[in-house]
């Protein structure tokens, strides 16, 4: 048993699954699937509206300067709210939270499907938001507090970590057929159903984890870095539409930037601290963030340019660009089961820093798509490069939560799953306006294959420095 008797309790109906011999029992596969179902749900609703957000406007007079607001509505709690509800996890029970986060996003999901107008819409997608920011700080530290560190973990962090980027990818691809075919408010009656599905199995499955004793809450430092984390990725969000130059987007991000900076302070103050500064100087933790930060918005950038490079360049179909980063999708489940191996035999660091080399040296690749013809290329060189991508997202895990107390799990967890979805979000606004705002569209995405890539190198560099290259732990 992984759990720590002395920091969490488990119910008398909802016993950890047991794990033999490092290999998992039938009932810790059912458990792994619940908890990895609704992170694929949460990754889904990343990417499945983008197709649809030209229809669903019409549809519910949303204009094109508000389109965005589908995507940022929903980016923003999820991402803002983390930290807050990784910590509340801890103190409050795991399972308890991510079931409450389960019926909120399926209620969420529910209220979006069946819109009137614009603000029913939203608020649905902003809910969404605050679901998901449940669920994926306690499904995370649901899953390490279950799989005792080794290779049990590695295996489940390798299968999440897939479905993780899998998810993304599909949504892009489902949510363009469901659209075709179904309406735009078939991709939000999904992932109602979906929430449904896990909600009914997860009560019987999950264990129930908390820390034995509860500190009070720090509500400064919560107060803090949730406005902090909002204003930040709100500014970063609006930014591709507005430019960095508007006033607005100027003062949210030095808000943002302050509230950052004060929340550091607050933290070494207090009794309680959200966050432990001792584990923010953990060179695992640290450097394990920056990777995974740098892998996410990276990659999210490489999808985003290549999308636009296909269907307005080449002038593929959006059916052959779905295919495109089908084969993506499929390099990426390869990657996921072998991910656990390549750790185990090298090591998570020297896997992390391999992978976003490996990550970086593909994005130079990329330069060799033409103006008329480099579909292939393409596709080889994303699918490889997604390969690496995976590779990265399950090592940076490990890193950052090895050696983490279970009581502390929440926090390490909520840090993991921070960097991914302030990860997610930058990418695109940082970088995919330069691809948008070139006179020639080729010429901006070359330009952003060419700075991905070197800020994945330069990131390899660094996490290696950091931690310590030739450590194979």
């Amino acid at each position: 048993m992984a759990i720590d008797t002395q920091t969490t309790t488990t119910g008398p109906h909802t016993a950890a699954p047991s794990m033999e011999n490092d290999r998992l029992s039938g009932r810790a596969r059912l458990v792994l699937f619940v908890l990895c179902a609704a992170q694929f749900m949460v990754a889904l609703d990343f990417s499945v509206l983008n197709v649809a957000l030209p229809v669903l406007g019409e549809d519910l007079g949303l204009g094109r300067s508000a389109l965005q607001w589908a995507i940022t509505a929903f980016a923003l709690p999820s991402g803002g709210f983390l930290l807050l509800f990784g910590r509340i996890a801890d103190l409050y029970g795991r399972k308890k939270l991510f079931l409450t986060g389960l019926a909120l996003f399926g209620a969420a999901s529910l209220l979006a499907t069946l819109a009137w107008d614009p603000a029913s819409f939203l608020t649905g997608r902003a809910l969404q938001g605050l679901g998901a920011a449940v669920i994926v700080p306690t499904g995370m530290s649901l899953l390490t507090t279950t799989f005792p560190e080794g290779p049990l973990r590695d295996r489940a962090l390798g299968i999440s970590g897939t479905l993780l980027s899998l998810g993304f990818t599909v949504g892009m691809v489902l949510g363009g057929v469901m659209t075709d075919t179904l309406g735009w408010r078939s991709t939000m009656g999904l992932l109602a159903v979906a929430s449904v599905i896990v909600l009914v199995m997860a009560p019987g499955l999950l264990p129930e984890s908390r820390t034995a004793q509860r500190p009070r809450l720090d509500v400064p430092g919560a107060v803090t870095v949730t406005v902090g984390l909002l204003a930040l990725i709100y500014a970063l969000s609006t930014a591709a539409g507005r430019g960095f130059g508007d006033a607005d987007v100027r003062g949210t991000l030095v808000l943002g930037l302050v509230l950052l900076a004060a929340f550091v302070v607050v933290e070494s103050k207090s009794p309680a601290p959200l966050v432990s500064l001792p584990m923010l100087k953990r060179r695992t933790v640290a450097w394990g963030n920056v990777g995974g930060l740098v892998t996410f918005s990276m990659m999210s950038t490489v999808v985003f340019v290549l999308t636009l490079y296909l269907q307005e360049t080449l002038e593929l179909s959006s059916f052959l660009t779905g295919l495109v980063f089908g084969v993506q999708g499929l390099a990426s489940v390869v990657a996921g089961s072998y991910a656990p191996k390549v750790i185990g035999r090298f090591g998570a660091r020297r896997t992390l820093v391999g992978s976003l080399l490996g990550q970086g040296l593909l994005g130079l690749a990329l330069l060799g798509v033409g103006a008329q013809s480099g579909a292939l290329l393409a596709t080889v060189a994303v699918s490889l490069a997604s390969m690496c991508h995976l590779g990265a997202i399950i090592s940076y895990g490990v890193v950052v939560t090895s050696g983490v107390p279970d009581e502390q799990q929440g926090l390490a967890t909520g840090l993991v799953t921070t960097t991914q979805q302030v990860g997610i979000t930058i990418g695109i606004p940082l970088l995919g306006v330069l691809a948008t705002t070139r006179a020639s569209l080729f010429d901006g995405v070359r330009t952003v294959l060419t700075v991905d890539a070197v800020i994945v190198l330069a990131a390899a560099a660094l996490v290696g420095f950091g931690l310590g290259f030739r450590r194979k732990a």
